[in-house]
């Protein structure tokens, strides 16, 4: 018991009280989020009876805004700071998905998902600069595997939430969903205001203070970028095609099915901080290499399951879930080291453009290969896996050598 209880002590990330602090709020957002995002096609579809083609063009309208807000919120970061801009993402965001109860026309629904978007866009490179600003370099990286964790928990105990309030006969349920998202929006904003701002890195009189074409310039970060394009791809986009594939090939329920997404969510909740802890002292590259390995696995025990696809489906979201831990402490906080300080709203920025082409690419790729030849998509998504997993390893000598480790 000594020892356990030793072990136990040891997962403890010591992080700043700032820290905790905003990760409290971004559990009751993630929840919000699991809690309504889930059930917009759902109520798009069934309940204010527009057309799966339209409700699929509201949520991408919410990732193309995104896309092109992201640099943008990059720039205001770099000046103004990463709080002030996560606090104004939060309630662009709420005011978007707030307005969806009042949606009865698609355009409605549009203008809804792009105030939506434009948030969206600023809440991912303004959150992790404020993170990396509030965490010693020593620590980012348990900082960056605690934020995956309170996100993780947040919307699976949302999505539960979500699922015993929603039902398509009262379209009122549904303007419940998306009043408690709006709610945690506002909570994570006001929970900002007890978070201190970081000093902005000062810069000498007539310099200037960056721009995008420096961050360009650097051709390992761009690298790294690069690569992450081919872990999102390859590995999180084709979980969101494994359903249907196990659905339409093998009758996979749909209760067995969230049921595996469940599993994969409670991995990473209980996995990421020991994992963290593990990966102290170690080549981070490696363990990225480790994580494109057990995904490549992953979905070759997919092609082999044969009748057994639910099994083979359970191990997959499993095998995702633990490489997603690899990466959790890695991937965040190296960009973060990479980046100068005063630059690092932009490299956030497309480190977040990374993951969202990644989206895209992905499930357009696979939904195509999927299409004409089911059992095609996972062999190929798997040589991408080991592909990425080789060019993360050639990578590793471009980094400085005190960056290659991840801090003990």
């Amino acid at each position: 018991m000594r020892r356990f209880g030793a072990y136990v002590r040891g997962l403890d990330p010591k992080l700043p009280r700032s820290v905790w602090t905003m990760e409290a709020g971004g559990l009751a957002n993630a929840f919000g989020n699991g809690v309504a995002y889930p059930f917009t096609v759902i109520y798009l579809h069934n309940v204010r009876g527009f057309s799966l083609g339209i409700a699929g063009l509201v949520l991408a309208t919410n990732a193309m805004v995104g896309l092109g807000a992201g640099p943008l919120a990059g720039i205001v970061v770099d000046r103004i700071g990463g709080r002030v801009t996560l606090a104004a993402s939060l309630v662009l965001m709420a005011i978007g998905f707030g307005a969806f109860p009042w949606v009865t026309e698609p355009w409605h629904a549009f203008v809804a998902s792009a105030v939506a978007g434009i948030g969206n866009g600023g809440f991912w490179p303004s959150q992790s600069t404020l993170l990396a600003g509030l965490t010693p370099q020593a620590r980012r990286h348990a900082a960056f595997a605690l934020q995956r964790v309170t996100r993780n928990l947040g919307i699976g105990l949302g999505g539960i939430t979500g699922g015993l309030i929603a039902t398509t006969s009262d379209a009122g349920s549904f303007t419940v969903l998306y009043m408690i998202d709006a709610a945690t929006f506002i909570a994570f904003a006001a929970v900002l205001s007890l978070v201190p701002e970081p000093d902005l890195p000062a810069v000498a009189d007539g310099a200037r203070r960056g721009r995008y074409l420096d961050v360009l310039r650097h051709r390992v970060f761009l690298g790294f970028v690069g690569l992450n394009v081919l872990f999102v791809a390859a590995g999180y986009a084709q979980l969101e095609l494994l359903p249907v594939f196990a659905k339409n090939e093998a009758g996979v329920t749909e209760k067995a099915i969230g049921l595996i997404f469940f599993a994969n969510t409670l991995v990473i909740v209980l996995a990421q901080l020991p994992v963290s802890k593990l990966l102290e002292g170690r080549r981070r590259m490696r363990s990225l290499a480790a994580m494109t390995v057990l995904w490549a696995a992953a979905w070759i025990g997919v092609l082999a399951s044969g009748a057994l696809l639910e099994t083979a489906a359970a191990a997959t979201a499993f095998a995702l879930a633990v490489g997603e831990c690899f990466q959790g402490p890695t991937q965040g906080a190296l960009v973060a080291d990479l980046a100068p300080p005063h630059l690092r709203g932009r490299y956030m920025a497309l480190s977040t453009l990374s993951w969202e082409l990644g989206f895209i690419v992905g499930p357009a790729a696979g939904g195509f290969i999927l299409d004409a030849e089911p059992l095609a998509l996972w062999p190929l998504a798997a040589m991408v896996c080991v592909v990425a997993g080789a060019g993360a390893l050639a990578l590793e000598r471009g980094l400085p050598r005190e960056l290659r480790l991840t801090p003990a």
